[in-house]
């Protein structure tokens, strides 16, 4: 096949903007949190977990009530059903102590249950599972549950404001009008409180007339189709030795114990270390790309299948693919920008980013190649990039291509554009086509 000309390969400037500004639409409002470190006095300790352990009790019990009836019947049971079962557990001696508590983080409970069996039933999560006093512990109230006035945050059943530090000198906590108080207690003693509210959506940010392919990887983080290579900080690798012993000496601990009380702490502080460290450099490398582009391209990989490997799984987990494909979606959709999701068999790797020339075969170690057709030679990831970013282009045009790109879906506006369905089209750089011999 004769190679293409500089006229026939797909241009990567920015004649696809005008088109893509005008699908854009903004919303109006968004869904915003501030979480923030609480210091609750004893007495509020005290009301906050026996709170948690309330909410723990609703879940649980509610929960064996759905699989009891769906194991006899093959049915489930509505909302309405469990509020009535929440009713008759109140009147129940045994559990007397749920009247102890106020109700809304119970109702709340069976709220976040009815939703997570329908996204469970949708396919968008697992099946929910029972909730352990070991894990982390929150309760959920609702504007009809607590105050907030002149800064001072008060929840039923408590008498003094809780206590905590409000991190945005530049928002006035005053002002606020949250809908939902979340009041949270980590595995490692922290308590937090999150204030969820509706603000109004920030201004787009300025065209930039950029657009970027991302491969994501183990060895580089992230490779860009402009050749910028992120490397991968191995937030876990770092602190392995130190979890080790840790985790080592809470085995060693006898169960019930207040050593081992005090080791799982230990050991729930070094994860949570690892688990902020990751947060932080996510979201300084989403934010990063988010402001230098307006179209975004990665690939849509099944993070879930590819940690079976067992050699590969520990590395996979601590780079945080799925959280940082979360984060490009929503600030991509609050800032104006695009994010594309190519199909996960899109062969961005195997392909010559040059004249399309397709491989049969490319080894995971193959880090570099050249390409048989047009004797371009690649550095394998960025050469994916560059394929990812033409496969995305080719989509935003509108113009149909053999690798099928899809909108992310986000709630409330749609501000980005759902996936279509494509046809193939003759063969453009970064589109695979199949050569003789290969």
């Amino acid at each position: 096949m004769p190679r293409q000309t500089e006229q026939e390969k797909p241009a990567t400037g920015t004649a696809w903007l005008p088109k893509f500004f005008d699908r854009m639409c903004d919303p109006v409002r968004v869904r915003t949190a501030y979480r923030c470190r609480a210091y609750p006095d004893q007495a509020q300790q005290q009301v906050l977990a026996r709170t948690f352990g309330c909410v723990r009790v609703v879940w649980n019990r509610t929960l064996a009530a759905r699989r009891a009836l769906y194991a006899a019947e093959g049915t489930g049971i509505s909302y309405a059903q469990s509020d009535r079962a929440l009713t008759a557990m109140k009147k129940d001696p045994e559990l007397a102590f749920l009247n102890e508590v106020s109700s809304v983080p119970l109702q709340q409970a069976l709220r976040h249950q009815h939703r997570a069996f329908a996204a469970f039933f949708g396919k968008r999560a697992r099946y929910p599972r029972f909730k352990s006093r070991r894990s982390r512990q929150s309760a959920h109230y609702t504007r009809s549950a607590f105050t907030l006035r002149g800064g001072a945050l008060r929840l039923a059943k408590t008498d003094a404001p809780l206590r905590f530090t409000w991190s945005w000198p530049d928002i006035d906590l005053t002002a606020l009008d949250p809908a939902v108080v979340i009041v949270a207690r980590e595995p490692d003693g922290r308590w937090y409180v999150t204030f969820s509210l509706d603000t109004a959506a920030p201004r787009p940010l300025g065209q930039t007339g950029r657009a970027v392919g991302v491969d994501l990887g183990v060895k580089d983080f992230a490779v860009t189709s402009d050749g910028e290579k992120i490397a991968n900080p191995g937030h876990l690798v770092r602190r392995a030795r130190g979890l080790a012993r840790y985790q080592r000496r809470l085995a060693r601990c006898r169960k019930g114990s207040a050593n081992r009380a005090k080791a799982a702490a230990k050991v729930a502080r070094a994860h949570r270390k690892v688990r902020h460290a990751r947060a932080d450099f996510l979201h300084r490398a989403s934010t990063r790309l988010v402001r230098q582009n307006d179209l975004i391209v990665i690939e849509d990989l099944a993070v879930a299948n590819m940690i079976r490997n067992r050699k590969l799984a520990r590395a996979i987990a601590d780079c945080g693919w799925g959280e940082f494909r979360r984060q490009l979606a929503y600030k991509c959709a609050r800032y104006g920008r695009e994010l594309f999701v190519i199909s996960r068999w899109y062969p961005s790797s195997k392909t010559c980013s040059a004249c399309g020339h397709l491989r049969m075969e490319l080894s995971l170690s193959t880090r570099h190649w050249t390409c048989p057709s047009c004797g371009a030679r690649h550095d394998r990831d960025i050469n994916a990039a560059q394929n990812i970013l033409a496969a995305g282009l080719a989509v935003a045009r509108g113009s149909p291509g053999d690798a099928c790109g899809a909108g992310v879906r986000h709630s409330g506006s749609s501000g980005v554009r759902p996936a279509v369905k494509q046809e193939p089209l003759p063969v453009t750089a970064g589109i695979p086509v199949l050569q003789g011999g290969e």
